[in-house]
């Protein structure tokens, strides 16, 4: 019944009743009756038609059960009503709705027997439910008993359980909070105590148990803090990493390298590193340039701080030149070790790594770790060089800041000596030859070597020209190599090893054998030993350094023009350094005179003879050679001024006392072509001629005159033309052997300095000794010429023989009276020699060289007396060869020289008188020794009486031919 209810409410149908009720009381209107009702079903009715009917019903009473169907025709209604058409209107309504009702009861009546079954279904259901209720009620009624009996006693158990997990869980999640809240202090103290890797591991734990927990709003702040704590560890471990670069530490670096690898940062770190690295040599120069450069300046002035590198070395001072450039040798060398030690970690770290372990199952590496190692083992060998190279620039700078010109010899060794260590240290660090610092090094030494060298020519001729040529006593075995300048050679290393490095090889074989990176690896500095060794050098190598314009030297000077006495200063340099023992210095002048004159007494056959200069020449070459074994770069420069030392002192030597026109033409070749082509070279290359008198010290600004030195003039206290001292005999002596020792000791650095040159310059050294060194001993034979000439008097000899009658009858027993004064003469002069040897030592081959000079003039004498008879018998020829041979039997006893020299010369002329016109003929072509005089008084005086004029004239034609070409 619902169902038809709700569905005639869908359809906007209501029942006959309240369709009544809803009708206006105006309107008068018969509910029909149900038998009326009846009778309209029962009437037959046209199903089409009864369609067509409802058909006819407005959609609008079908759209839904809200609709007001009385207000819907109400409002139909026209303005002004009409009866008849309201009620037709009405008429159609109604049957509309009869039509209607009628479906519906057709409807029910064809449902009824389904809606019967569907009652008694629903009643079936009814009682069904009610049945269902009754269990339901005896369930709960049990359930509720079960509950009370065991349900809430058990379940309260396991839900306490339950809930107790969860309050351990939750105190365990509050505890690891609190510990982490706490990790901050424990972060710091580790990092106090430098324990990189215990701190990043601890804060990326922290950071894992922080993820887990992070749905606690306060473990967010917490993750936050933590990242920014790690990155502080990262900047501090930065700053850890960056301490290693000047003070490597093992322990340190491990854990540094360890710190970086729990970040899986190796290859930054190893970036970082180099970086800090180069950072760290620019500061380390900067600093230890600016604190010399504050000291000196001596003021609080900021300006310095300000300054580029390369502007704060141009103001170091000279003095301070040398302590700078060992600090900072000293400096980066302490940065260069920390690197090879790095490099030394690393090596070894790698070797425990890959070993595999005694069991043989080694862990694979894994790739990560394999590209790692690879560019960490890459990046620091590239960091060698660019290391080097960076040190290398630092310390160019600052050798090119500095105008080392004036700076002393020894100062400059001293820089040579750290520049020299360095590169030895570049060469073991990376194999470098250190082009930069050589090149730079270079350019320094040309510009000191010009300017060094020119001042030691110029003191070379003022010494030469206050020299007086006294002996400068020496111990009997003197040697250069005995000379602390010379000291170098004595050591058996490589010309690149550093003058410092000697003396620490010399004490230590087994270090010799040590790279600097081996022997200093653990503590000590190479630079610092080259200061120690500088300073137990300094008192010696001061002492004897010649050429330094000290009150040494002046005393030398002044003492030697008063009298021939060597100071007390100079016996300790010259005579007691060579034994290696300290003088004495409380010795009285007395004690060191009669001290010298025992020594010369017992080692006068073999002493040097030398002078002052000589030994200073000699130092100087030691300096010259010392700087060219450093610097191999310069060694020709250097081996070139070296020559010109020598040759400045055989040109003053010859100049002194070599040079005498008068008897330079005397036709004996006393000094041979060359020699005289040696002579002309120097003249022509060293000496400026056109400095004379007061302005010998005034040059042009010309470069060639700045190559030139003044020709040097002999002392006024140097006297040559007293006959008493054999005409300066003793200082030709000094002067003329000093300069042959001085060759001598020239030769036997021959082979030294030939390892120095570069090849394609040795042909000007063995130049230099063929031709100039070789002919020092060659000028004995022109100044003891000019000593031989004035010591006999020959011209006294010639009026002797002019006196003598030739021409006589019978044999004389008896020879002349000139022979006899001739031979006086002779032995005077053994005499004077003999005064003359008692002061210096002459040689042998000097006496022989006089003896041979002085007898050969005589000879020549003898010819030319000869030459001069105007009449001459046999008997007379007779008495020349009597005579003759008299001075030779004399003279044999006076001296050992063997053979007597021109004695052939004498004895060939006398013979020539007893010639036949044709071996006359013969004779003048063979003997052209004999000059034309003394031919022509051959033919003249021997054959006059012989021949007629025809033939005389002949012969005469024949001499004047031979002496043609000599015009």
């Amino acid at each position: 019944m619902q169902k038809i209810k709700s569905l005639m409410a869908r359809q906007g149908l209501k029942s006959p009743q309240e369709s009544m009720a809803d009708l206006s009381p105006v309107e008068n209107l018969r509910i029909p009756s149900k038998e009326e009702l009846r009778e309209m079903r029962e009437q037959p009715i046209d199903p089409q038609a009864e369609q067509e009917i409802i058909d006819s019903i407005e959609e609008v009473y079908f759209s839904n059960d809200s609709f007001d169907m009385v207000q819907h025709e109400l409002e139909k209604l026209p303005p002004e009503l009409n009866l008849q058409e309201l009620e037709e209107y009405r008429d159609k309504l109604k049957k509309q709705q009869a039509a209607v009702s009628k479906k519906v009861a057709d409807l029910i009546l064809e449902k009824q027997p389904a809606y019967v079954k569907e009652l008694e279904r629903v009643t079936a259901l009814q009682t069904n439910l009610q049945l269902a209720a009754v269990i339901c009620t005896n369930a709960r009624r049990q359930l509720s008993v079960s509950k009370e009996g065991f349900t809430e006693a058990s379940l309260g158990l396991l839900a306490n359980q339950r809930r107790r997990q969860l309050l351990t869980s939750l105190l365990k999640s509050l505890r690891t909070i609190k510990t982490l809240q706490r990790t901050d202090v424990r972060l710091s103290e580790m990092l106090e105590e430098e324990d990189y890797p215990g701190a990043i591991q601890l804060c990326l734990e922290c950071q894992k148990a922080a993820s887990t927990f992070k749905h606690y709003s306060c473990i967010s702040e917490l993750n936050s803090k933590l990242q920014d704590t790690l990155e502080q560890i990262e900047e501090q471990l930065d700053v850890a990493l960056s301490k290693t670069c000047k003070h490597f530490d093992v322990a340190h670096y491990t854990k540094v390298q360890l710190a970086y690898k729990l970040l899986g940062k190796t290859q930054t770190a190893m970036d970082q590193l180099h970086m800090h690295f180069t950072q760290a040599i620019h500061n380390t120069v900067f600093q230890v340039v600016l604190g010399y450069v504050e000291l000196c300046a001596g003021n609080a002035d900021t300006k310095f701080q300000k300054m580029q590198y390369k502007d704060l070395c141009t103001h170091i001072t000279p003095d301070s030149y040398i302590p700078c450039l060992t600090d900072l040798c000293k400096a980066l060398w302490e940065v260069m070790l920390s690197y090879h030690r790095t490099m030394q970690w690393h090596e070894e770290h790698d070797k425990l790594e890959t070993t595999p372990t005694p069991d043989g199952a080694a862990a694979a590496e894994s790739d990560e770790l394999v590209v790692d190692r690879s560019y960490v083992k890459k990046k620091l060998e590239h960091g060698l060089t660019r290391i080097w190279q960076d040190v290398q620039l630092k310390v160019k700078a600052f050798i090119l800041g500095t105008d080392m010109s004036n700076f002393k010899y020894d100062d400059f060794i001293v820089v040579l000596d750290v520049i020299s260590r360095l590169m030895q240290v570049g060469e073991e660090f990376c194999g470098s030859k250190s082009e930069v610092l050589q090149e730079s090094i270079k350019r320094q030494s040309v510009n000191y070597f010009k300017n060094y060298h020119r001042a030691r020519l110029e003191e070379l001729r003022m010494f030469l020209e206050n020299e007086t040529w006294e002996l400068c006593p020496v111990k009997s075995n003197f040697n250069i190599a005995q000379l602390h300048e010379f000291k170098f050679m004595g050591q058996c290393r490589s010309p690149s090893v550093s003058p410092s490095r000697q003396a620490v090889s010399s004490t230590s074989q087994a270090q010799e054998e040590l790279y600097l990176f081996q022997q200093f690896l653990q503590e000590g500095n190479p630079f610092e030993m080259h200061i120690e060794n500088k300073e137990e050098e300094t008192e010696d190598v001061l002492a004897s350094n010649g050429y330094e314009s000290d009150e040494l030297e002046k005393s030398v000077y002044q003492d030697y023009d008063s009298d021939s006495d060597v100071p007390e200063e100079l016996k300790q340099d010259y005579v007691d350094e060579q034994t290696g023992d300290a003088p004495l210095k409380s010795a009285s002048r007395e004690t060191m005179r009669s001290k010298k004159k025992s020594d010369y007494n017992l080692n006068k056959t073999n002493a040097p003879i030398l002078t002052n200069t000589t030994l200073n020449v000699i130092r100087l070459v030691g300096k010259y050679m010392q700087m060219m074994n450093i610097l191999k770069p310069i060694a020709f420069d250097v081996i070139h001024c070296v020559s010109q030392l020598f040759d400045y002192y055989l040109y003053a030597v010859y100049t002194f006392f070599g040079r005498n026109d008068m008897y330079e033409s005397s036709g004996l070749g006393l000094i041979s072509s060359r020699l005289r082509t040696t002579l002309n070279r120097i003249q022509e290359s060293l000496i400026d001629m056109e400095a004379v008198g007061e302005n010998a010290g005034v040059h042009g600004p010309t470069e060639d005159k700045k190559e030139k030195v003044p020709s040097p003039h002999l002392s006024q206290l140097v006297v040559l033309t007293n006959s008493g001292t054999l005409y300066g005999l003793a200082q030709r002596v000094v002067a003329t052997e000093s300069l042959v020792f001085l060759a001598e000791q020239f030769e036997s650095l021959q082979s030294h300095l030939d390892t120095m040159m570069p090849a394609a310059k040795k042909p000007f050294l063995q130049q230099f000794y063929s031709q100039t060194v070789s002919t020092a001993s060659e000028l004995r034979k022109p100044i003891y010429w000019i000593v031989a000439a004035k010591a006999i008097d020959y011209e006294q000899m010639l009026l002797m023989m002019a006196g003598v009658k030739w021409d006589i009858r019978e044999i004389m027993s008896q020879h002349n009276v000139y022979v006899d004064v001739l031979l006086k003469e002779f032995e005077q002069f053994n005499k004077r020699l003999g005064d003359v040897s008692r002061h210096v030592r002459i040689p042998l081959p000097v006496s022989n060289v006089l003896w041979e000079h002085c007898i050969r003039l005589a000879n020549r004498t003898l010819v030319e007396g000869y030459a001069n008879v105007k009449k001459c018998s046999n008997e007379g020829r007779a008495l020349m060869q009597l005579d003759f041979q008299q001075f030779l039997m004399k003279l044999e006893k006076l001296t050992d020289l063997r053979p007597i020299p021109d004695k052939e010369f004498v004895e060939t002329y006398i013979k020539a008188y007893y010639l036949t016109e044709n071996d006359m003929e013969q004779f003048i072509k063979n003997h052209r020794e004999y000059s034309m005089k003394q031919l022509a008084n051959l033919v003249n005086v021997c054959l006059g009486s012989h021949i007629n004029k025809k033939a005389r004239q002949k012969l005469l034609a024949a001499i004047d031919d031979i002496d043609r070409p000599k015009r």
